[in-house]
């Protein structure tokens, strides 16, 4: 899979003649996955489904159900449009929000168990977007809608869940459902496209947060289960179950503006589908391993998660400052493969990593000595093969933490020591290359 291409939930299947795909689970439009394209039709979706009804009987869901069958065939037009309506299912109401501790040993049904313990911690997050499209009659604007999901990570309102869902953090509009029935409105804190997580902030009572887990614990072939919000709110917080099919993978994904490698992914056969986006993969325990992203649509059992453990030193650092500022090393790179690919008879004395194209002035890799046209390959005991592997492999560190990069200078390897300081802007477009890293 480490080659796979993906676009709108889509992998190719011509290795020739690859395309750049992208996934489909949460908002609209530029790095949103709801598949709604821009145009009319997504204003007047948009106004019509803004204040859905509160209660509806179970005869009104038989005709939603035939209303979603009927748009799911006629849809395919719009790139499965329903899945920026949303209407109410039931909910857990009566259900005890106790803490409640799952054995796999027990004889309960696992599922079970996970889906009384979790699902209370997730949340639906419906957003609003204007757009600019060109249509028949010239550039207009329009309002785009979409439906993802998150998890509660903390009883104070912080939720979780995909940078996508929340269109990069340019939703005008963001209303967050609750199982309860309550709908709040929500607040980007923060957001990263490179690897595609965000932080939400409500304010409301009696929430309940999810357990997360260690990511690095999860073995190929342990159980697995998904709860999200497939094809929007009409099937809330579905669960579905599998196991882990697989880790450390990479896929390119792209919002039909820009590309960006996703790698060290978790691999689950767990069913995923649109709208599931931001929602929790789960180990048997009930515990979160990872956070939804991204499916295959040409594949049966293809969905892709990125790791906990990815996630928990920004929500730890959220939860304790209010925000988070990336570390900084300070050069702008490229991926020694793309280097290779411009300059194929370069002698680099490596076929990975990240060649150093500039290094900024005052920065920390200018005080430890990196000089351009130096290759990193390594951060401490990791190895770095790619710019997208340093850029998520910095988030595990904080500004001031001294690490060692193993480099390649001359086509002989050393090591450098770089104590890190804090990037006050993310960057958005890791793909371009020209971001200091």
């Amino acid at each position: 899979m480490e080659n796979e291409e993906y676009r709108d939930g889509v992998i190719s299947e011509n290795r020739e003649e690859r395309d750049t795909y992208r996934e489909t689970g949460g908002t609209g439009g530029p790095g949103g996955t709801s598949g709604l394209g821009a145009g009319p039709f997504v204003a007047e979706t948009a106004a019509a489904y803004a204040a859905p009804p509160k209660k509806r009987g179970k005869g009104f869901r038989k005709v939603i159900a035939v209303i979603l069958v009927v748009l799911l065939s006629a849809g395919a037009g719009f790139g499965g449009g329903v899945a920026a309506m949303y209407f109410y299912g039931s909910n857990l109401s009566g259900q005890s929000f106790s803490d409640i501790t799952i054995n796999p040993n027990d004889e309960i049904n696992t599922a079970e168990a996970i889906a009384a313990k979790v699902r209370p911690s997730v949340v639906g997050i419906s957003t609003s977007t204007e757009v600019t499209y060109q249509s028949f009659f010239g550039q207009q604007k329009g309002i785009q809608s979409g439906v993802g999901t998150g998890i509660i990570v903390d009883e104070k309102g912080y939720i979780l869940t995909n940078s996508h869902v929340v269109s990069d953090g340019t939703a005008e509009k963001m209303v967050v459902q609750l199982t309860d029935g309550r709908e709040v409105p929500g607040t980007v804190l923060w957001n990263d496209k490179n690897i595609d997580l965000a932080i939400v902030k409500i304010e409301a009572d009696n929430l309940k947060a999810a357990e997360l887990g260690n990511s690095e614990d999860v073995r190929i072939g342990a159980y697995a289960a998904a709860i999200g919000n497939p094809l929007g709110m009409a099937f809330d917080r579905t669960v579905t179950q599998g196991i882990i099919s697989g880790l450390d993978r990479s896929i390119n994904v792209s919002d039909g503006q820009s590309q960006v490698t996703m790698e060290g992914l978790i691999q689950t056969d767990a069913s995923i589908n649109s709208g599931n986006s931001g929602g929790p993969l789960l180990n048997s325990k009930g515990e979160v391993i990872g956070i939804n992203t991204a499916k295959a649509q040409s594949g049966e059992g293809l969905g892709f998660a990125i790791p906990i453990n990815t996630a928990k030193p920004i929500v730890d650092e959220i939860k304790a400052k209010g925000e988070f500022k990336r570390s900084y090393i300070g050069i702008k790179g490229v991926g020694v493969k793309d280097y290779l690919q411009a300059y194929p008879d370069a002698k680099l004395g490596t076929e990975t990593g990240v060649y150093i194209v500039q290094i900024y002035t005052d920065s920390p890799a200018a005080a430890a000595g990196l000089k351009e046209g130096d290759i990193i390959t390594g951060l401490e005991d990791k190895k770095i093969e790619s710019m997208t592997q340093l850029i998520s492999s910095l988030f595990q560190y904080r500004p001031g933490d001294k690490v060692k990069l193993s480099v390649i200078r001359n086509q002989r390897p050393m090591t450098v020591s770089v104590t890190l300081t804090s990037m006050d802007t993310t960057s958005e477009l890791p793909e371009l290359n020209q971001t200091p890293q």
